[in-house]
């Protein structure tokens, strides 16, 4: 299956290395001439050119929001699709998915929606957690690809089900981090030793492993070089505020975190890494 990966952010840059790396035919593809001669310069064979996805069995989208899909899938090079497979792997909120579905079927291509939990070290080494929603028989036939990047990709049901899964995935990590910000932050304040909290933390049902993970950074207050940027924690909340309101989950507990995200990066975050949200939650005492 030769694959046209497109987008080559963060997490396109990785998955496009670990399918290039494990013999998949593959050509990447971004707008922007920076990403492209970076990923050049690592060995990816990639371009800024679309007309060379024309050719491609397999588009995989790993762009950054169903705004930048579209206006991809405009260009005239894709304007058929015919006999194409779409795997798309970022997060996109359930409607938007079910409407490229029905995009590229109009369009005479399958789809798969595939999105991902997991950072850029699982990407690196294949182990990222990938919920599939689609047509049994196009999820059996992506399984070559999806395997790659994940140890056990799993079918979670028809179009908008594995999209829906992911925000759901993704609003705990905005409430978990949030959570564990607070918590250090008191911690902090009163001058108790944050290894105190830790250990009993670890030890107690309260604990997951995202906290560890990210406490280093919080204590430092280094936040470059993000595995998933504030901006796009944000974008996801946003996503499923919008899908679990209207199924009449009570989410004023998430919009009002949000509003705090966005003070985050609007203070200069927006790029870092999604731990950040820490300097957002403790602000300075006045």
């Amino acid at each position: 299956m030769n694959i046209a990966l497109l987008g080559l952010g963060l997490m396109g840059r990785a998955a496009a290395e670990r399918l290039q790396a494990r013999g998949h035919p593959l050509i990447a593809w971004n707008r922007s001439p920076e990403a492209v001669e970076a990923a050049l310069e690592a060995g990816l064979n990639a371009s800024t050119d679309l007309t060379l996805a024309a050719d491609a069995d397999c588009l995989l989208l790993m762009l950054s929001d169903a705004a930048a899909i579209g206006q991809t899938l405009d260009t005239p090079y894709l304007a058929s699709l015919n006999g194409k497979t779409l795997i798309q792997m970022g997060t996109v909120a359930p409607d938007e998915s079910r409407a490229l579905a029905a995009r590229t079927e109009a369009a005479g291509g399958c789809y798969l929606e595939a999105p991902v939990l997991g950072s850029l070290p699982e990407a690196r080494s294949g182990t990222l957690i990938i919920m599939a929603g689609g047509e049994p028989e196009v999820f059996t036939r992506c399984l070559p690809v999806l395997r790659t990047l994940g140890a056990e990709p799993r079918l979670i049901g028809p179009v908008g089900k594995g999209a829906a899964l992911k925000l759901a995935m993704n609003q705990l990590i905005a409430g978990l981090t949030a959570s564990f910000s607070a918590s250090l932050g008191l911690i902090r304040a009163e001058e108790i030793d944050p290894e105190v909290f830790m250990a009993l933390l670890r030890v107690s049902a309260l604990y997951a492993p995202t906290f560890d993970k990210k406490l280093e950074r919080m204590l430092g207050h280094e936040y470059a070089n993000p595995n998933f940027p504030l901006k796009h924690l944000i974008k996801d909340s946003r996503l499923f505020i919008d899908a679990a309101s209207s199924c009449g989950v009570d989410t004023r507990s998430l919009e009002a975190l949000t509003e705090v995200f966005e003070e985050g990066a609007a203070a200069g975050y927006a790029d870092a890494d999604y731990s950040a949200l820490y300097e957002a939650i403790n602000r300075p005492r006045r």
